[in-house]
């Protein structure tokens, strides 16, 4: 890294931090509201640490059961609700050699396109990965991701070994995990504000621009 960069590694979320969407919840929204407002409930809960994500991540998905062809969809909004000023803030970092990953409970999938429309490798990527059957339709989920339970993101990051001091950002209870195996923990506002998460925060940003001012100085 840069002599005057903050932080030699960052760790990004993607739902209400990287994009502004919670990918479930887009998913649930193309069953009926009634289904929607079922799996939109359980996310809150999950995300504000009401409940752990080990509870839902599965009760979730065998609700929806989304498809192949869903999953594109939901690829295209992820791009369509890109952060302002991401992709820029993210090159600058990477230009000062700050290494950038994302972690999310995420689809893996759904969340590929838009990591690589920002200049990151999917290797830069860790969330969950779906399988599929023949035509498409849903079978499962990577049942063995840490990613599916609470504290997972803490032990993903963890086991990265990357090189300190490491900053993580994000909005929920599963990303302020991550403030166990980091140095300093950053609650994102710019799509939601949940007070639980910036009480336990560090530093409080808003945008990706206030980011690259975090890391950079």
């Amino acid at each position: 890294m840069s002599a005057h960069a903050k932080f030699a590694a960052v760790v990004v979320d993607v739902d209400s931090t990287l994009c502004g969407v919670e990918g479930i919840d887009w998913l649930a929204a193309l069953r009926g509201p009634e289904l929607s407002a079922e799996v939109t409930a359980l996310t809150q809960r999950a995300m504000d640490g009401d409940l752990a994500l080990d509870a839902v991540y599965g009760t979730r998905l065998r609700m929806i059961r989304p498809t192949r062809h869903e999953i594109a969809a939901l690829a295209e909004a992820y791009c369509a609700a890109l952060a302002p000023g991401a992709p820029a803030a993210i090159a600058e970092l990477r230009a000062n050699g700050v290494i950038v990953q994302v972690v999310s409970s995420g689809i893996k999938q759904a969340i590929e396109p838009v990591v690589t429309s920002i200049g990151l490798d999917v290797s830069d990527l860790h969330a969950v990965e779906i399988h599929f059957g023949g035509e498409g339709v849903y079978l499962g989920y990577d049942t063995a991701s840490d990613l599916t339970r609470a504290n997972g993101k803490a032990a993903l990051v963890e086991s990265l070994k990357l090189p300190h001091p490491v900053l993580a950002v994000g909005d929920g209870a599963t990303d302020l995990a991550m403030r166990l195996v980091t140095d300093r923990f950053a609650a994102f506002t710019g799509f939601v504000r949940r007070e639980s998460i910036v009480r336990d925060a560090d530093i409080v940003i808003g945008s990706f621009e206030k980011l690259r001012d975090v890391v950079l100085g």
